[in-house]
């Protein structure tokens, strides 16, 4: 067992085209002896039937020459024969085998109670002399027991047998190398696409930007499908560096201005010297800006955690009572505002979301209706196959029609009525909340107002 296992494993550490040719020489090996062995079989079947068949005729004619006393008869080329007394002692006999003990003790004694042995004399391999096939039967004449011993020589049946195997040798010989060497080239073939496109990835690996592999289009196999699949793979690489790039961009830019301003108001205090209200401004202002950062921070840890997909833990939620606790503080805002605040949904719904993060981004869109809106906030929720479809709409101006497409993008902000100083994450973390319960956020335009909707499987 465990020089198996040492086999297996290097068997396992050669390279894939040596296992290939391997695999194919060990498969082709038992073929060619499995078809080499009937073939072989079946010959030595024909052989011998004939043989025997004329060892059985010859012995039938000296029985009977012994039974009734007559001359013993010629039999076929190569035929021998002995006539035994029950004592083993030879009364007759070819002149080839004259002083030869042809039968055992064991089988003389077998003959003696009736019984006919059959066997050879001399081995196939290696090549021995004087090879024969033999019948033994008793026979009574004149009240007196004989032994009659006919047999026929073996040596133009174990030359063709030989000369037989020597050929399938030959031929499986050179088929196992022609096989052999076709896998070979055929494994080689097959795979110089894929060490193509290892070469490829490495250049990528190395460094080299905006890469595809040299794939061909006219054709659609294993390593085709491979090599587009690799292609798709880079440009969401490509894609995901191009993004973080941007990303680690942004974030710059968006750290930068807060963290500017902090330095100067405390480079302004630490001028001259300040009265106490100053010094409680200046605090004041730096607070501010450590909000922002604190905010930022927490918006793009977010959006780490949900990217991950792993933090995501559904549980059975009455929708109502979920859309009641998460719209109340935005309620209580647009009252004081003067504005209408509508929820619609199914009274007795129940969805499997997580709220701890669903919550927040239904926070994060009324809070911009109310923020960047006007007139009636309406919240909807419908459950319809297995899905939550839930949109937010306000009677504002609406989204810039330029910023739609890039209204989920990370630091993104509309340039006109939507501009605010917020993080412009928090579109962002509303796609992410879709996203991670396998669906979809949409933002667009009403007449009058702007409407984002979440379509989330629940």
């Amino acid at each position: 067992m465990r020089r198996t296992g040492r086999l297996w494993a290097w068997f396992r550490r050669l390279p894939v085209v040596a296992r290939l040719v391997l695999a194919v020489a060990l498969t082709m090996s038992m073929v060619l002896a499995g078809a080499a062995g009937l073939v072989y079989w079946r010959v030595q079947t024909a052989l011998d039937q004939q043989l025997d068949d004329d060892l059985t005729t010859y012995r039938h004619s000296l029985d009977q020459a012994v039974r009734t006393g007559t001359p013993l008869p010629p039999g076929p080329s190569g035929s021998l024969h002995q006539v035994l007394d029950e004592r083993g002692r030879v009364l007759g006999s070819s002149d080839a085998v004259r002083h030869r003990q042809l039968l055992t003790v064991a089988e003389l004694s077998a003959v003696a109670r009736g019984r006919t042995v059959r066997h050879d004399v001399g081995s196939l391999l290696p090549i021995t002399s004087g090879t024969l096939r033999l019948q033994a039967r008793r026979v009574t004449t004149a009240g007196q027991v004989r032994i009659v011993v006919a047999a026929v020589r073996r040596g133009h049946r174990d030359e063709a047998l030989r000369e037989l195997l020597g050929q399938l040798a030959f031929a499986s010989g050179l088929t196992l190398i022609a096989a052999s060497y076709v896998g070979y080239r055929t494994a080689r073939a097959a795979l110089r696409p894929v060490e193509r496109y290892r070469r490829g990835a490495a250049t990528f690996a190395d460094g080299a930007q905006d890469l595809r592999l040299d794939v061909p289009a006219d054709r659609d196999d294993e390593i085709t499908r491979l090599g587009h699949t690799l292609n798709h793979m880079l440009d969401q690489l490509a894609a995901a560096s191009a993004r973080e790039h941007q990303f680690i961009a942004d974030a710059s830019h968006e750290l930068r201005t807060p963290l500017t301003l902090m330095r100067a108001e405390l480079d302004v205090a630490l001028h001259r010297p300040r009265t106490a209200e100053e010094l409680t401004e200046t605090l004041r202002s730096v607070d501010t800006e450590v909000g922002r950062l604190v905010t930022l921070a927490n918006a793009l840890l977010d959006l780490e955690q949900l990217a991950s997909g792993e933090h995501i833990q559904r549980a059975p939620v009455e929708l109502a009572r979920f859309l009641d606790e998460a719209s109340a503080p935005y309620r209580s805002a647009a009252e004081r505002d003067g504005r209408g605040f509508e929820v619609e949904y199914d009274q007795e719904a129940t969805v499997e979301v997580d709220p701890r993060w669903l919550e927040p981004a239904v926070g994060t869109l009324l809070d911009n209706a109310l923020r960047h809106g006007t007139g009636t906030i309406r919240l909807r929720a419908v459950t319809r196959g297995g899905r939550l479809c839930l949109s937010v709409s306000d009677e504002g101006p609406g989204f810039p029609p330029d910023f739609l497409a890039h209204a989920f993008d990370r630091f993104t902000r509309a340039e006109s009525s939507r501009t605010t100083s917020g993080t412009g994450l928090g579109l962002a973390l509303v796609a992410a909340v879709a996203a991670s319960h396998d669906g979809t956020a949409r933002a667009g335009n009403i007449s009058p107002g702007a409407v984002v909707t979440l379509d989330i499987a629940c």
